[in-house]
């Protein structure tokens, strides 16, 4: 968990100053397998993320619950950790969210996380898209898969998403240059909308309608 102190002028309009709390910024990592390419995504966003802005990140990875979570088919039927994990992703200020590529689409166990997120915890929330696949034409699984699911739960899904194919990759380390770039570029373009978003109350006819 990294947090590092910031200020930030309060939202009453006058030039008081006071101490903000760090954003929580939770990722989650849709791969079934330790060490994984998609884990190693995850985890660069959230450092790009913690060195533009001050964070508490949270890594949530399926590889690690997955076992506790597969057989349950109710929320009240989850452990204690799957639980845990579930509320962060509710109360982020901010959710990185990426899967690798499997059968067109995300990981069933990544889906099956999601299908216990409350319906509208998630109204508001800004969640940076992320994906790995074996080659380029797999890129589709941000807008086509990802991008849908999270419009359900009408959170606020950033304009630019970061897809790493296996060239990206030397072994589970991610390489430097472009892909690097894209998530550099990906949180920068990201982070004015998400430091508003959390300073703004959620409408109770927008999360109810």
């Amino acid at each position: 968990m990294t947090t590092t102190p910031a200020l930030l002028e309060t939202n009453s309009g006058d030039t008081a100053r006071s101490a903000r709390r760090p954003l929580r910024v939770v990722g989650v990592s849709g791969s079934l397998h330790a060490p994984s390419k998609t884990t190693t995504l995850v985890r660069a966003v959230l450092d790009e993320v913690a060195g533009r802005s001050a964070v508490e990140t949270r890594l949530v990875e399926i590889a690690e619950i997955g076992p506790a979570l597969a057989g349950a088919l109710t929320r009240s039927a989850l452990p204690a950790e799957v639980e845990d994990a579930l509320r962060a992703i509710e109360t982020a200020d901010l959710l990185v969210v990426a899967s690798p590529v499997y059968r067109a689409s995300y990981t069933g166990l990544f889906k099956h996380l999601f299908d216990f997120v409350e319906q509208y915890a998630l109204v508001g929330q800004p969640v940076l898209l992320a994906a790995t696949g074996g080659g380029d034409r797999h890129a589709l699984i941000i807008d086509h898969q990802l991008r849908p699911l999270f419009g359900f739960f009408q959170a606020l899904t950033l304009p630019l998403g970061v897809y790493a194919s296996a060239g990206d990759f030397e072994g589970a380390a991610l390489r430097e240059g472009p892909v690097r770039e894209r998530v550099a570029q990906a949180v920068a373009r990201a982070l004015p909308l998400i430091e508003q978003s959390a300073q703004q109350r959620t409408s109770e006819y927008v999360s109810n309608w």
